[in-house]
């Protein structure tokens, strides 16, 4: 399949503004210290910053050293810090540390700290409990959305999904209705909202209060998007529970995609070095394949270095005049697609390998017999045995997970066993992430919900259908019930195929998941946005536990291009990416993806695991 779009799909807005706009802010920052200073950047920061204000960029407004925030004795000689940090209790002691220490040395300078992506009350506290409030002045570095790709952007808060799935935590929700607010004043205003989940609904009530008080500013502009579709992540975790298959999926979960970037080893350069290449739209080669089911992409990359060499060929039977054309205008760019073809088939084959060893294809077996409800008992075995053969405590949780949730929940005899083995397989300090997993819902025993089962069956005889179904949510509600079952048969998510499934010329978004699982998250947009609304779909809504939390939001503007739909996901995955672009191609649309960061099936189990590796 090569993955293009349709002639009739629309052209997607220009997001560079964006850059522009985080970066002129920045800079206007830096200038209110003025003359020289040295710059501190937390970790998490520096990846985004390099894409928005490169080194040169820095030293051209008189940052003179870059530090990265660490718990180390600071060599800096300048009379004049800046600190470019996230709102964390941890650094500001890490200021006031650095603050005090230079009192008690008599040492007297001027301190700087910017926030990103705003400032909290809580830092502020910690700076005036530390005596140091008034040495220092503070800044918010409104830089809410990085434009990764022409269709992505990201607000780069991976601890999002910690601090609000497990923690409850929700002072990052102003951040990502400030983020909408941005979108909506630069390219005009939304006119069709839909959204499923308690903190889409949140985001999307404090949003549309600041489109309330700041009314006139997209009043009068064409709207560039038609539809926005916000959906939490724990509506969805079976998706982002199972192994990518997709080729960004594959890269990312081999290699770690960060902010856009990835660091390729010297098993994929053939080389003694590592490089650490950009992934984008502007890569040709990646571009073609990036949504490609891995088992297309040597074919691909095979017919891609045949056409590559053809080109090449043609120098043959120059003469010099068109020789001399062909070293100026054409050399170059076959040079660079040659470059990187060698890295793309240095990468499949570096992937190939690892999944070689791990046994890749059993584990996708597994994983399909979980999401069809077929062999559970040998997808329980095989996953004991991941687990006494300690593969990998990550891995082995995931799996657990996977199971918890495809099975609305582990039998309470399941549930010890496999705990049992897990903490005597990878230690006793794993005990609180299965705490943690528990109360997140992805971890969970059957028990209370096979109790609440019998009951609604008997309450549902005496009441009508509509008062059922409310109780039914309130038990469900205290069961933590994930309903997989019921849910994957309402919306087909698991395709029926006579013979063989056409990964080639697939036919659905399941040859994300080669072809046995549509993911639940792109279905639940597919439906609403064909409906114009969430008509049709109340027992999902229901089985979802999502009765108070989907809405739709219309307004009578028009107008607006019909045909390009904003898709707002905490924490979405490339596999989910890939879906709703075949999804869009196939419909005549464009999608563009918000996320508050991009995640995989690893990411979200160290979110939750109290062990650090």
């Amino acid at each position: 399949m090569a993955f293009t779009h349709r002639p009739d799909a629309p052209e997607l807005p220009d997001f560079s503004m964006l850059k522009r706009l985080a970066r002129d802010q920045l800079i206007y920052l830096l200038e209110q210290l003025p003359g020289k200073k040295d710059l501190f950047i937390e970790a998490d920061l520096m990846s985004p910053l390099d894409r928005i204000a490169n080194v040169s960029i820095l030293k051209q407004h008189e940052v003179d050293k870059l530090y990265k925030v660490e718990n180390k004795p600071v060599l800096s000689s300048s009379e004049q810090l800046c600190f470019l940090v996230r709102p964390r209790i941890k650094n500001m002691r890490y200021i006031a540390n650095l603050v005090n220490t230079d009192k008690l040395a008599g040492r007297t300078r001027k301190y700087k700290v910017i926030f990103s992506p705003q400032k909290f009350y809580a830092c502020e506290m910690v700076l005036e409990e530390e005596g140091i409030y008034g040495d220092v002045s503070c800044d918010e570095w409104a830089f809410s959305l990085l434009p990764l790709d022409v269709d992505l952007l990201s607000m780069e808060l991976p601890e999002f999904f910690r601090d609000y799935f497990l923690e409850g935590d929700q002072r990052w929700i102003n951040t990502v209705a400030q983020a909408l607010h941005l979108l909506s004043t630069l390219y005009g205003s939304f006119p069709n909202c839909y959204g499923i989940g308690r903190c889409a609904k949140m985001s999307h009530e404090l949003w549309r209060k600041l489109e309330e008080e700041e009314d006139g500013e997209t009043k009068g502009r064409r709207p560039e998007i038609g539809h926005v579709f916000l959906l939490d992540r724990d509506v969805d975790f079976v998706t982002a529970l199972c192994s990518q298959v997709v080729y960004e999926g594959l890269v990312d979960d081999t290699f770690r995609i960060k902010c856009g970037n990835v660091d390729f080893g010297p098993e994929v350069t053939f080389s003694d070095r590592s490089l650490k290449v950009l992934l984008n739209a502007e890569d040709k080669v990646f571009n073609e394949i990036r949504n490609e089911h891995f088992s297309n992409v040597f074919g691909l990359l095979s017919q891609k270095a045949r056409n590559l060499q053809i080109q090449y060929d043609r120098r043959r039977g120059m003469d010099i005049r068109q020789m001399k054309n062909f070293v100026s205008q054409e050399l170059k760019g076959l040079k660079q697609e040659h470059r990187l073809l060698s890295l793309h088939i240095g990468a499949c084959e570096s992937i190939m390998k690892k999944k070689t060893k791990q046994d890749f294809q059993e584990l996708i077996k597994t994983e399909h017999a979980l999401l069809e409800g077929f062999n559970i008992r040998e997808s329980t075995s095989y996953i004991e045995e991941h687990i006494d053969r300690q593969v990998s405590p990550i891995e082995s949780l995931r799996l657990l997970c996977l199971l918890s949730i495809t099975e609305n929940g582990l039998i309470p005899k399941d549930y010890r066993s496999l705990k049992t083995q897990y903490l005597q397989s990878y230690g006793p300090e794993h005990l609180l992430t299965f705490s943690n997993l528990r109360r997140a819902g992805l971890l969970t025993e059957q028990a209370p919900g096979d109790t609440l089962t019998a009951v609604e069956s008997k309450v549902s005889k005496l009441v009508t259908d509509k008062a059922a179904g409310r109780i039914t949510d309130a038990f469900s509600s205290l069961a933590k019930r994930s309903n997989f079952r019921a849910i994957s048969k309402k919306l087909n998510l698991i395709p029926r195929v006579d013979g063989e499934y056409d990964l080639k010329v697939p036919r659905d978004m399941a040859y994300v998941f080669s072809g046995a699982y549509v993911p639940l998250s792109c279905r639940i947009m597919e439906q609403v946005l064909e409906r114009r609304s969430w008509q049709g779909l109340d027992e999902v809504v229901r089985l979802l536990n999502c009765s108070d939390f989907a809405f739709t939001d219309m307004t009578k503007e028009t107008g607006f291009n019909e045909s390009l739909r904003i898709c707002v996901s905490w924490c979405c995955t490339f596999s989910e990416l890939s879906a709703l672009r075949f999804l869009g191609r196939e419909k005549g649309y464009r999608f563009i993806f918000l996320t508050t960061a991009v995640t995989n099936s690893a990411r979200l189990m160290e979110a939750m695991s109290e062990v650090k590796a």
